[in-house]
């Protein structure tokens, strides 16, 4: 079916009018020529309802791909179970000494309040 500038059905165009022949594939749209006195130009139909389709299924594909990467590459925390014994002492399971810092390393805060390392003598 021929649609010209004015809208009206089968009718043909006055010269140096444009021309409007929509393409379908079943009930939808998918594009259409547009036909001028010089020249005929296809320009596709956009389906929003497709296009976010796409996205979605996109989006839903990343964040499934972070998740399982996150749960790969976790690592156990440093130290167990930190828990509260009778009489207030402190029990901290699967745990190692703290690694040893240099002897003239010095917080910025212990240099700010000009506090000092405690030493036994």
């Amino acid at each position: 079916m021929t649609t010209t500038y004015d809208g009206r059905p089968g009718t043909a165009a006055p010269e140096g009018r444009i021309t409007v022949l929509p393409v379908t594939d079943g009930d939808r749209a998918v594009g259409a020529w547009i036909v001028g006195p010089d020249t005929a130009v296809y320009r596709p139909v956009v389906d929003l309802d497709r296009l976010a389709g796409a996205v979605l299924a996109a989006v839903g594909a990343v964040v499934v791909a972070v998740a399982v990467t996150t749960a790969a590459t976790r690592r156990r925390p440093a130290i167990g179970a930190v828990t509260m014994g009778p009489g207030g002492w402190v029990s901290v399971k699967r745990t190692g000494c703290p690694p040893l810092r240099p002897a003239g390393h010095r917080p910025w805060w212990a240099r700010l309040l000009g506090a000092y390392r405690v030493t036994p003598e």
